[in-house]
């Protein structure tokens, strides 16, 4: 059982430490065999992965595992193998033109032990996303589970102890103690995904190290409706990106800025949206539950705080919450102010404020004096408002004219700016996360560097005048 005692975490970090000392460097087929095992893991075991994902939410529809967890992984994969004897490759250039005939060459090294720190929203994409880089690079991993997901949780450490050897990859399992002593580890990287809470808590323990930090973390992630947007397909991208998993998602629309007259309208096609592509709400088993007891209740309460202080709540369907499995109805919220707990916290749900704005201007600048978002999400067609809008905003990542797709994108790096992360990960992007490319100066035999050795004189001088009338 790769899946080590708590209590003896250090210990199992210089083993992994020492093994990497033995093989600093692994060649292609070590690394391409090791993604070639993540890959059987996740396609033999999707089946019982689903299921446990399921049994933690108490309901989390197979199609969206699938969709939002399964695929992305394999296509990761995919990614990786296809491209990382290309990424393992120096760099080769000429030095510059004062040093020639030298060259100088950037050598992709692996860190060491990567440790990485897994949220419990989407727990195999957001614990293999990072792997599948890690491994690309040619790291050993340290990987700590959530306990809020606790069958999908001891599933994958025996999963991963089944189809890696005990000094590739580690699976720990625990409880908040747990985590903050995985975060203490003095680790050669360490990534985070997580709320922006926790993330200063785990920056601040790998300060302690001088362990450089990749940090995941969430923020209001606003979806803007342009005066020239294809309405309809907005509303649908949008509902789409804010129901599918209940809106437990780091990179879900968090509230939408619409024209000021077009919020009824919104407002009504929400609604047939939601009631075609979640049918029958009330018992539908592709809607998901919410993960746990205390994050139903936060949104409950952010929900109905927001209406005791003034706003209004429409229901996307019009069925009850059933609070006894954690099912919480989807709804809009017009009417809300920056006070609201629901307008200062990031919602991670399905519950959807309408902020109208009257012109573009006052859109962008509601973002711009807002903390920089995880994601932003923009419907337009004018190309000049969408420059705009680019130009004037800060944001991890961004999807024109659709939502959360852009977090797919093996060629788009994946992360935060400011309070919803740093760093970012994805494809080659990942691999360099994971990598340090080491500068090398390769002096040639032959060579002018004596010409301006000391001791300084008139030959000297010329030179030096040359260089600097290049320089």
């Amino acid at each position: 059982m790769n899946q080590p005692d708590p209590l003896d975490l250090p210990s199992e970090l210089m083993r992994l430490r020492e093994m990497q000392r033995c093989d600093p460097l692994p060649d292609w087929a070590t690394r391409a065999r090791r993604l070639r095992a993540l890959d059987q893991l996740v396609r033999e075991h999707r089946g019982e992965i689903a299921e446990a994902i399921h049994a933690d939410f108490g309901c989390r529809p197979r199609e969206e595992t699938d969709m939002l967890e399964v695929f992305p992984s394999l296509s990761a994969i995919r990614h990786a193998l296809r491209h990382g004897r290309r990424w393992m490759k120096p760099r080769r250039h000429a030095a510059g033109l004062a040093f020639l005939p030298a060259r100088t060459e950037m050598r992709p090294q692996p860190l060491g032990v990567v440790g990485i720190i897994v949220p419990w929203n989407y727990p195999l994409f957001l614990a293999v996303g990072p792997l599948i880089d890690a491994l690309a690079a040619g790291n050993r991993v340290m990987v700590k589970m959530s306990e809020y997901t606790p069958r999908f949780s001891q599933l994958f450490a025996e999963l991963v102890a089944r189809h890696f050897q005990p000094d590739e990859v580690i699976v720990v399992n625990g409880d908040a103690s747990v985590g903050q002593g995985f975060a203490d580890l003095p680790f050669d990287h360490l990534l985070f995904t997580g709320s922006t809470a926790v993330g200063h808590h785990v920056m601040r323990a790998a300060s302690a190290n001088l362990t450089p930090v990749t940090l995941e973390l969430g923020g209001k992630s606003p979806a803007i409706i342009g005066p020239g947007a294809r309405f309809e397909h907005a509303v649908e991208r949008i509902v789409f990106g804010k129901m599918v998993n209940a809106g437990q998602t780091c990179i879900a629309p968090d509230y939408v800025l619409l024209p000021r007259s077009q919020v009824e309208r919104f407002i009504t096609a929400a609604r047939d949206t939601a009631a075609r592509l979640y049918p029958n709400l009330a018992g539908n088993p592709q809607y998901a539950s919410i993960a746990s007891d205390r994050h139903y209740q936060r949104l409950a309460t952010l929900r109905d705080s927001a209406v005791a202080a003034g706003a209004q709540s429409t229901k996307l369907a019009d069925v009850e919450d059933r609070a006894s499995q954690r099912v919480l109805t989807p709804v809009l919220l017009q009417g809300v102010r920056d006070d609201m707990p629901v307008m200062q916290e990031e919602i991670f749900g399905p519950l959807l404020p309408l902020v109208p704005y009257e012109h573009l201007d006052e859109a962008i600048e509601y973002v711009t004096r807002r903390p920089r978002p995880l994601a932003l999400y923009l419907f337009e067609q004018d190309r000049a408002s969408i420059d705009r809008v680019l130009a004037h905003t800060h944001a991890g990542g961004v999807s024109l004219n659709d939502t959360l797709y852009h977090i797919a994108q093996h060629k788009l790096p994946f992360g935060g700016i400011g309070p919803s992360g740093m760093g970012g990960y994805h494809g080659e992007a990942g691999f360099r996360t994971f990598s340090h490319f080491k500068p090398v100066f390769r002096q040639a035999r032959f060579n002018g560097t004596g010409l301006l050795n000391p001791p300084y004189g008139k030959r000297f001088k010329q030179m030096l005048e040359i260089l600097l009338r290049r320089a």
